[in-house]
């Protein structure tokens, strides 16, 4: 198989490598106080978490809901988010859970203070079961 040279394959950019890569970010979405996240909140890269003045568990949606929307994932398909703490309570701790089907591997907790973020990596483990490290 030929590599591409620029004349009829693909290539990123046009070679320049100072060009920028853009990618596409919707508007965070929000999460509050006890949420059971939806697909739409883990899969679109940013979660913005406001927990209040209280300790919060955010649970993952339930992987049968997952796979419904990622349908093409197949085993060691991942994604990553972040979590991003957005109250000022010294309080407001926000604690990753698991949910139906998820297996939850590390340091869980985003800590209560504003702009602290958890990055997290989900992959797919088998048919039904999702793992959720914790990158940083």
């Amino acid at each position: 198989m030929a590599l591409p040279n620029g004349a009829g394959g693909y290539q990123v950019g046009d070679g320049n490598i100072t060009e920028v890569t853009l990618g596409v970010q919707p508007t965070p979405p929000t999460a509050t106080t006890g949420a059971t996240l939806t697909v739409a909140q883990i899969t679109s890269g940013i979660l913005l978490g406001s927990p209040g003045t209280t300790a919060s568990a955010y649970t993952l949606p339930a992987v049968a809901t997952l796979e419904a929307t990622v349908s093409s994932a197949k085993v060691n398909s991942s994604f990553d988010f972040s979590v991003c703490n957005v109250n000022g309570s010294s309080t407001g701790v926000i604690t990753m859970t698991a949910g139906t089907g998820w297996t939850v591997v590390g340091l869980a907790t985003v800590a209560a203070t504003a702009g602290t973020t958890g990055s997290f990596r989900a992959v797919k483990t088998g048919d039904g079961t999702w793992s959720l490290y914790r990158l940083s």
